[in-house]
């Protein structure tokens, strides 16, 4: 381990898990902050925090960066094909501080439409939607920064997260329909906990220009996915449409989902990172969730 600490941006659920995985292994783990809400909650997980906003980039210019791993999971702009927060962060930041390394969560969305193909690290980028224009824009700024630089960038492409906290329940209690599963392309996805860990892996073992692609072993399409949520939290189904009626019915952003189908490619992960996941199915990762869920509700 060749870095003096770890410095997050965009410290919400994923940052704090990865936060409290590096501070067990007594690492200090400093993240940046907005609001003074978000400082006492970080501060009481044991957190150091620093006040910016990437959205005023000169607030960037003096972040403690250098020799630091740092993680970098906020998000982009809700509009726009470019992200100017990432655009504002390696002109500000990383201009003034070199750190250690840097692991970007992007979004395995970049590949655009694939037909269900499987997916490796080295398809080529094909965004179908402004959101995931916006995250290969920000891949772009970081692949610049590392050349100019000669740093250390590690991207993960990441498909949907689920986990305690993330489940679709209210939708479900509501009724919303999915699109009928004999009708539902091959989808991704990963449990929030294995995305903590193989953050933490990639900062320990990822190397200059990695690319990886990260879901677990469940396979199934958006609709099964909504079942088994259903399914585990003891409620009725949605109903299922037809994707005539899904045109009709659903907003343009699930559209955008169910239009595009890949299965991604993770053997490089497992060849590189070498992590084993701890929930690669859904019965066993909702199951966990679902614990969690309970542990957390608590008094």
């Amino acid at each position: 381990m060749s870095f003096t600490s770890v410095f997050i941006v965009g410290c919400g659920d994923i940052g704090q898990r990865v936060g409290q995985l590096w501070r067990e292994r007594g690492v200090e783990v400093t993240a940046l902050v907005r609001s003074p809400e978000a400082q006492m909650k970080l501060e009481a997980l044991g957190f150091s925090v620093v006040r910016g906003d990437l959205d005023e980039p000169q607030s960037l210019a003096d972040l403690p960066l250098r020799n630091r791993l740092v993680y970098y999971f906020a998000p982009p702009p809700a509009q726009g094909t470019h992200d100017p927060r990432m655009a504002a962060f390696c002109e500000n930041s990383l201009a003034a501080h070199k750190p250690w390394k840097i692991v970007y969560i992007s979004t395995s969305g970049v590949y655009g439409d694939c037909a269900g193909a499987l997916v490796d690290e080295d398809a080529p980028l094909k965004p179908l939607t402004d959101r995931a224009r916006r995250r290969v824009a920000a891949e772009e700024h970081l692949r610049s920064w590392q050349a100019r630089h000669d740093g250390q960038v590690v991207i993960l492409r990441v498909p949907g997260i689920y986990g305690p906290g993330r489940l679709p329940r209210k939708r479900i209690e509501q009724g919303v329909p999915v699109l009928d599963a004999r009708q539902a392309a091959p989808s991704n996805r990963i449990h929030a906990v294995d995305l903590a860990r193989i953050c933490v892996a990639a900062g320990d073992k990822g190397e200059a220009g990695d690319v990886f692609n990260v879901c677990d072993e469940s396979g199934g399409s958006m609709s099964d996915y909504f079942n088994a949520v259903a399914d585990a939290c003891g409620l009725p189904r949605p109903p299922q449409i037809s994707m005539e009626e899904a045109h009709r019915m659903m907003s343009p952003e699930m559209l955008s989902y169910l239009n595009e189908s890949r299965r991604l490619d993770t053997r490089r992960l497992r060849d590189r990172l070498r992590i084993e996941l701890l929930y690669p199915d859904l019965v066993s990762g909702l199951r966990a969730a679902l614990a969690e869920e309970s542990e957390n509700a608590r008094p």
